[in-house]
């Protein structure tokens, strides 16, 4: 069996780490806490240098390199958080850093690689294809590879956000941390239940990306196959062996979150805390708002991990997480083909409330009469119940609606 990390590893990570990261808020929310009806707190890492927690484990990793290897630099794949943390600790231990990026990756994440002085190299596929490259580069030129999660020093300094939970939140209860290799849970596992055991530590990962489940019921490492998720940062196909051994010995238990529920909880995050949390960041909370958890001992920490969304895919989420919640209505109606038609329900539509983000008008659609149109309005309301006040008007009106 895998050798687990120890607590005095994650305390002499901690110290290598004093002056190089920051010390993240926790923060009480009562949106949440009323909605779960428990005591939920919020750890904000994604307030952290380079916007997620990667820099804990890769600072410590790099920082303890002999003097030999660093001269050969340091190489690494990733879409984008361990990206950024290979980045900076390479530069704040002056050490040459080479990163291999999906081509796809978000050009915010591979712009900020780029700012803190890495070489990136851009290749087609997924991040698979990139952790090929990657290997193959170090192969061939002698770098050492950081791997994102499947190494002691990368544990241990992940573990030392657990320290800081505690630190934080002495009496915590629950701790929910998304998983995506495990690195992060590992090490935050090893640092709680060293000292206080009963904690309950629950991991969440995406449906479309349950490699840990399926590894736990097979008792080793399983790949799975990556479905489309919004959650990028933690689609990874398998687990590694270090990290499993972890989960198996120290996690209470893992479950898991649909795509749905993440964008909603974003939407909450960015509506209700005031805070841009990238969907990966956010699935842990995710699962404690979905009543994924069971038992859900307070006070409950909620782990949100990483903040580096780009500016496209949050407007699309925050517009899914609307749509999720009820706060668009799309629906078809017919009218008259004549002057004042279009006006008249866009008239009644404004007495009730709503708010009008699109018109489409056809004259050639199934079940028209001869001077019907067709009308498509797409409408921002104040939740399920508007929605369902405002189709009630247009039908007592007169105009048959599909939504």
């Amino acid at each position: 069996m895998a050798e687990l990390v120890e607590l005095d590893h994650i305390h002499a990570a901690r110290r290598r780490l004093e002056g190089v990261i920051a010390q993240t808020p926790m923060e009480a929310s009562r949106a949440v806490s009323e909605e779960v009806g428990a005591r939920v707190l919020l750890k904000c890492e994604h307030l952290q240098r380079t916007g997620s927690f990667k820099l804990r484990g890769a600072f410590n990793r790099i920082v303890r390199l002999p003097t030999d290897e660093r001269a050969r630099g340091v190489v690494c794949a990733s879409a984008g958080n361990h990206a950024q943390g290979v980045a900076l600790s390479a530069r704040l231990t002056d050490v040459e850093a080479r990163v291999f990026m999906p081509a796809g990756a978000p050009l915010p994440k591979v712009a900020a690689t780029r700012g803190y002085g890495a070489t990136v190299e851009l290749v087609d596929g997924g991040v698979t294809d990139a952790l090929d490259a990657a290997t193959t580069h170090a192969q061939r030129s002698g770098a050492v590879f950081v791997h994102p999660f499947e190494h002691a020093d990368i544990i241990a300094g992940q573990g030392t956000l657990g320290l800081d939970i505690l630190d934080d939140v002495p009496d915590a209860a629950t701790i929910v941390v998304p998983i995506g290799g495990g690195g992060l849970i590992s090490g935050i596992a090893a640092a709680v239940k060293a000292v206080r055991p009963e904690v309950r530590i629950v991991g969440v990962q995406s449906e479309q990306a349950a490699a840990v489940p399926a590894s736990l019921r097979a008792g080793h490492p399983v790949s799975v196959t990556v479905g489309d998720t919004i959650a990028d940062g933690i689609a990874v196909s398998q687990p590694g062996e270090l990290t499993l051994a972890h989960i198996e010995a120290l996690v209470d238990d893992v479950v898991t979150v649909s795509d749905q529920s993440i964008a909603r909880t974003v939407l909450t995050l960015a509506e209700r805390a005031k805070q841009v949390v990238e969907p990966s960041g956010a699935t842990g909370l995710a699962a404690v708002l979905e009543g994924a958890i069971a038992p859900l001992p307070e006070p409950v920490v909620a782990l949100l991990c990483g903040g580096n969304v780009d500016p496209l895919l949050l407007a699309r989420i925050i517009q899914s997480g609307l749509v999720s919640e009820g706060r668009y209505l799309d629906f078809r109606t017919r009218v008259q083909d004549q002057p004042g038609a279009l006006s008249a329900v866009l008239e009644l539509v404004a007495t009730r409330g709503a708010n009008v983000v699109g018109v489409e008008h056809h004259r050639i659609a199934p079940k028209l009469g001869l001077l019907e149109v067709e009308l498509e309005l797409a409408l921002e309301t104040r939740g399920p119940e508007h929605s369902d006040e405002l189709v009630a008007c247009l039908r007592d009106a007169g105009y048959p609606v599909e939504r």
